[in-house]
């Protein structure tokens, strides 16, 4: 670590943030009720939301991922992400036209009721369950990989065990959390977002400086390195960055783990009208679109200062380079005490602002689709002691499958859960597609044994294809979401239509 950036100064930054997001929920949180507390009373202002919902939808494994993995070479090699960014696009144009719509005209607190509608109550609580473990999985995921760098360089200096390190984290967050719910959060993400945006800007600036770059010569550094080009069309399908393949597959991820996702569609049900949150919609494409070119210009510029300097990356035991762990160990071992201070604020503002919003979202999809809050004759004083317990409870559980994480202490197995927890969001958008493109009505029982054999054949056509050296890469998704549809067809022989 340089010697300028102590962990003395990081506990600093890091202690006088969470000072500054529990004053903002002191102030936004006061009044909150229940409803205040799912869907902020539906008045949130679309720019605020559009704002907010960048710092959810990084995480910190973002954060660090997409520049590392720029130089790796394979999957989302160079510039090859934007091609999947291009068809988040289009994914996010079939939620503000399509799935937006249906949840404001069905006036939804969380969007997994319309399951019970349109099919029963055993496909809507299956789907409530998927969104409960992969978003649970997900968050806890991102929330590692932060308290992990926050211990290494930070908390064990000081001699505080890993395990204290998480608790105090997450009790953070529930303090600042548990009494406004979304209606602070819109708030408290919205500031961590400028930080993020901020230490992204200025990372970018702070490392073109060390190269002795000004800023216009950026892009003309960039664009003649190895590191610059966009799209991928040569090698057909069998190109794990092919162009048509990751496209279609920024289409379907953008669909199911934003349009179908409680926690990012949560923020946009809790804007005053329908075109509010449409709006919301499309600024947040437009200015995800420019994050997303920041983040692998990052990466570029962290590639060509290594080259120059003749840095030598971290490697994983395979002897390939470890993208995650390029910037980290550029930021806080190699450059200036200011790109390390900036990318500690980044990844505090993408990872909290990612679990906060993951934890509140889990609470709402549990108190409404499991506990039947909307249905329930019970006090609003007693939803509100039930529906803080419930938040607690899922605090414990992110803590303990951090430390679960930490036990494991395999990053290889840590990485295949979290991508096979992925494989969850297949059934969902299965039955959102057939429950929205079709009028078939179907046996409803049967609905929970089609959303668990589809992921299982998806995991084994994915290994088949490897086999064949063919990579599915993020069409997974895709192929789940197929075989959840056919699924459905089969079991809604002979059932008959829906009216209207």
């Amino acid at each position: 670590m340089s010697s300028q950036l102590s962990p003395e100064l990081i506990l600093a930054l890091i202690a006088a943030y969470f000072t500054m997001l529990i004053t903002v929920s002191y102030f936004t949180g006061r009044n909150a009720s229940n409803e205040g507390f799912f869907l902020a009373g539906r008045n949130s202002p679309w720019i605020v939301v559009a704002i907010g919902m960048i710092g959810t939808s990084i995480s910190g494994v973002t954060f660090i991922s997409i520049p590392g993995v720029v130089g790796t070479g394979g999957t989302n090699q160079a510039f090859s992400y934007m091609q999947v960014v291009m068809g988040y696009l289009l994914g996010y144009l079939v939620i503000g036209t399509v799935l937006m719509p249906l949840y404001y005209r069905m006036n939804l607190v969380s969007i997994y009721t319309y399951l019970e509608e349109r099919f029963g109550v055993t496909a809507y609580k299956t789907g409530a369950f998927y969104f409960l473990l992969s978003r649970s999985i997900g968050s806890s995921f991102r929330l590692y990989l932060a308290a992990a760098i926050v211990h290494q360089f930070v908390t064990s200096h000081f001699g505080i065990p890993f395990i204290a390190t998480v608790a105090i984290t997450i009790g953070l967050i529930w303090v600042y959390t548990y009494k406004g719910g979304i209606q602070t959060i819109i708030w408290t993400d919205t500031l961590q977002t400028l930080f993020l945006l901020a230490a992204l800007v200025l990372s970018v600036i702070s490392i073109s400086q060390a190269l002795n770059l000004g800023i216009g010569d950026i892009i003309p550094t960039i664009r003649n390195s190895d590191y610059s080009q966009l799209f991928f069309f040569k090698n057909g399908f069998a190109d794990p960055n092919n162009f048509f393949k990751q496209f279609i597959s920024g289409a379907l991820i953008a669909i199911a783990m934003t349009g179908l996702d409680q926690d990012l569609m949560q923020k946009n049900l809790s804007c005053r009208t329908i075109g509010d949150a449409q709006k919301n919609m499309f600024v947040f494409s437009i200015i995800l679109i420019f994050i997303n070119l920041l983040f692998l210009a990052l990466g570029a510029m962290l590639y060509i200062y290594a080259a120059k300097e003749g840095v030598e990356l971290p490697t994983k035991a395979n002897g390939s380079i470890n993208g995650d762990l390029v910037y980290p160990t550029l930021a806080l071992t190699k450059m200036s005490v200011w790109t390390g201070v900036l990318f500690i604020l980044g990844i505090i503002a993408c990872t909290y602002a990612s679990a906060d919003s993951a934890l509140t979202a889990l609470t709402t999809s549990f108190c409404i689709d499991f506990l039947n809050f909307n249905k329930s004759q019970k006090s609003e004083k007693e939803k509100e002691r039930i529906r803080i317990w419930t938040h607690l409870g899922f605090s414990v559980l992110t803590l303990f499958q951090i430390i679960m994480f930490r036990y494991i202490n395999n990053e290889s197995v840590i990485s295949e859960l979290f991508r096979y927890a992925g494989y969850t969001y297949g059934p969902l958008l299965g039955l959102f597609t057939f429950g929205i493109l079709t009028k078939r009505k179907i046996n409803d029982r049967l609905s929970i044994a089609v959303c668990i054999i589809a992921p299982v054949l998806a995991f084994f056509i994915d290994m088949w294809a490897k086999q064949m050296n063919f990579t599915i890469s993020f069409m997974i998704i895709g192929v789940n979401g197929l075989i959840t549809m056919l699924g459905l067809w089969i079991i809604s022989i002979g059932k008959g239509r829906v009216n209207g």
